[in-house]
């Protein structure tokens, strides 16, 4: 009994040995750089005192290149469970001050078993990744550590939510498990993410680039869509994980949370009647129109830098989370090409996969004529968001605010493709095409034989438009449920997302479908 209280001293040493990873110079070297340590950002990250930390003395076996002699508590991730906003979390966080935060036989381990464990119970997995890469000294070990992660990745996709932060350099193999998962978020000026880094690039193709140019949070936000936040700093980007799984369930069977609002449920907004100018050529901000709709004005925007002419985001109406598809007017007239065909399509899936309705705002002249986008393969693409609503068994609603032509009528969760409910303004205008195409095409001859061409176009225009640009002829064939006074957007969707509260759909009995890849 006497030797308890040294044991206990014994462990408290040990504890704090793990705590300080690398030691004191390497963590004051990591704050020089303007970033956290590994277990300061899982204090930012979860809530205060939840952090249940696994693995804490797991150490690498290694007796090569002198590493018997290096032996560190935690083997450079610190691995466990914590709470956010009172809900289970499974994190890692990788430690720079330890190795460089590389990944080793041990260090994967502790991973993996988080991962099994958010697998297992239900629940996200967030890594918070901080990595030189592969450790060179553990060889092959280190390659099967990173394919046992991606493995679990892909097993967990459409299981459980998973989010990755980007909070230092993300090269080669390690860049992998987070493009597997579902959210990725960088830091601006301390997190990169590469394949092949500056040099590599510079010896194989002779171009000249920085670190933040070929991957940084700016580049992979804005052009390679590979992240889906940028942030100012590590603490707005942590806090915005836990803004995020504010709209998310913890598992594919679990329902998206609720949170009673004060926004109430039959608010009118009037600016909504007259937000669409009359002219048809004339933009708007999409955005308007989703925050005057949804619970109070609270929407958590995804991709937000990238392909602009789509607006993707979550949103509560009502109290209940929703996924939101928006066509943007402001950008390239709303048009769909190959970026946001992409972006659409991966935000509609995820939603599918976890349960969460979606809400549609449709103002789209078509997909992006050229031959950049034929030669790209916009068919190939477009076809992705086409699939991913088609295959959506989600409640479905759809709000025609102008614009719904051609095969993007179609694409944008169209009544044809199982929409649930297809509302449109009075402002709608739903055809194969726009008035001045059509009119060029079906009155060619009566225009090129007239005495005054551009007064008998401008005469076939307003007949064009008083026949097709506007939601009744498509309301009378049942492809348009109702024309709603834009003012009672609000409510009329909180009433539609009750009606569809427990709707019940599937798709037929398959392994999985072929989604043009």
């Amino acid at each position: 009994m006497s030797d308890t209280p040294d044991l206990i001293d014994d462990l408290r040493r040990r504890r704090e040995e793990a705590k300080l990873g690398g030691g004191e110079a390497r963590i004051a070297k990591q704050h020089k750089k303007g970033k956290l340590t590994a277990r300061e950002r899982l204090d930012i990250l979860l809530d205060p005192g939840s952090f249940q930390e696994l693995g804490t003395f797991v150490r690498h076996r290694r007796t090569d290149f002198g590493l018997e002699n290096n032996r560190p508590y935690g083997d450079g991730v610190v691995t466990g469970w914590g709470t956010i906003d009172g809900r289970t979390v499974y994190v890692f966080s990788q430690d720079f001050t330890v190795f460089g935060g590389s990944l080793a036989e041990a260090h994967a381990k502790k991973i993996e078993q988080i991962m099994e464990l958010a697998l297992e119970n239900g629940a996200p997995v967030i890594g918070l990744n901080d990595s030189g890469g592969a450790r060179i000294q553990e060889g092959v070990d280190s390659l099967g550590g990173y394919a046992d992660i991606f493995l679990l990745n892909t097993l967990a996709s459409g299981v459980v939510p998973q989010i990755s932060a980007i909070l230092g350099p993300c090269a080669g193999g390690a860049v992998y498990s987070p493009a597997i998962t579902d959210f990725v978020f960088m830091a601006q000026g301390t997190s990169y993410m590469f394949v092949t880094g500056p040099n590599v690039v510079k010896t194989v193709t002779n171009e000249e680039v920085t670190q933040e140019e070929l991957g940084g949070a700016e580049t992979h936000a804005s052009k390679s869509g590979v992240a889906h936040r940028a942030f100012q700093n590590e603490a707005a980007l942590l806090l915005g994980i836990r803004e995020l799984l504010g709209y998310l369930p913890q598992n594919c069977e679990d329902p998206p949370p609720y949170f009673a609002t004060d926004d109430p449920e039959d608010r009118a907004d009037e600016a909504l009647d007259t937000l669409v100018p009359e002219n048809p050529n004339k933009p708007y901000d999409i955005h308007d129109v989703i925050k005057r709709v949804v619970d109070d004005s609270n929407f958590f925007e995804i991709h937000p830098d990238y392909a602009a002419n789509l607006v993707v985001g979550f949103a509560r109406i009502g109290g209940r989370s929703v996924g939101i598809v928006a066509n943007q007017p402001a950008v390239l007239a709303g048009v769909l090409d190959i970026d946001a065909s992409l972006k659409g399509a991966r935000f509609v899936r995820f939603c599918d996969a976890f349960g969460i309705p979606l809400v549609v705002f449709e103002d789209v002249p078509g997909f992006l004529p050229g031959t950049d986008q034929e030669w790209r393969g916009i068919i190939k693409h477009g076809a992705k968001l086409l699939y991913a609503f088609c295959e959506a068994t989600v409640p479905k609603i759809t709000i025609i605010t102008r614009k719904a032509y051609g095969g993007a009528y179609d694409v944008m969760n169209s009544k044809h493709i199982r929409g649930d409910l297809n509302l449109a303004w009075p402002t709608a205008e739903i055809a194969v095409m726009g008035p001045k195409g059509a009119v060029e095409i079906i009155y060619r001859k009566q225009i090129a034989e007239a005495d005054d061409p551009a007064a008998a176009e401008a005469r076939f225009t307003e007949l064009y438009r008083e026949k097709f640009a506007n939601p009744y002829v498509a309301a009378s064939r049942g492809f348009i449920d109702d024309v709603i006074e834009p003012r009672e957007t609000r409510k009329t969707l909180i009433r539609a997302l009750n009606m569809l509260r427990d709707k019940v759909d599937t798709n037929p009995r398959k392994k999985h479908g072929n989604i043009p890849l």
